[in-house]
């Protein structure tokens, strides 16, 4: 079993859209037996909440179920638990690296490595704008969560 937990700064918007995207991939692909997928934020603010509203109607309107989801904080165990945890964002790749115990370091990966075409570092957050945000962030996740399954077929499922 592969696990893969995907970061964002209070689990409403970026992480729990990416662990939805890459959830209906890997069942598409009939690998749920072979894949966990898990959602996590640097910050307590929402633990407990479900998806922003707006992220759910996007990803609704994709196909993607995420409203049975509930936000959670990283915890200490997550390090030893998960083989990729993926951040959305440069701060959340720090906070990460921070809190990550030695010889774990290597667990870390930035989402947007995995989407090289759009030229950009982070995700951008959603949540503060306005326009077509979420549907630009549901793009970027697209296309990186099909870049991570790709990844993980050829490098660590039989």
């Amino acid at each position: 079993m592969l696990r893969v937990l995907f970061v964002c700064t209070g689990n409403i918007c970026r992480s729990p859209t990416a662990e939805g995207v890459m959830r209906a991939l890997v069942e598409d692909r009939g690998l749920a037996a072979q894949i966990e997928i898990d959602s996590a934020g640097i910050g307590g603010w929402h633990v407990g909440e479900p998806p922003d509203e707006r992220s759910q109607e996007t990803a609704r309107r994709r196909g993607v179920e995420i409203g049975t989801q509930r936000a959670r904080t990283v915890r200490p165990g997550d390090f030893e638990h998960f083989d990729l945890i993926i951040a959305m964002d440069g701060g959340h790749y720090r906070s990460l690296a921070g809190a990550c115990p030695d010889g774990r370091h290597d667990r870390i990966r930035m989402f947007m490595d995995y989407a090289p075409d759009y030229g950009i570092e982070d995700v951008p957050d959603p949540y503060y704008g306005a326009g077509d945000g979420f549907e630009r962030v549901f793009d970027m996740i697209e296309a990186g969560a099909a870049a991570i399954l790709a990844e993980i077929e050829a490098d660590h499922l039989d």
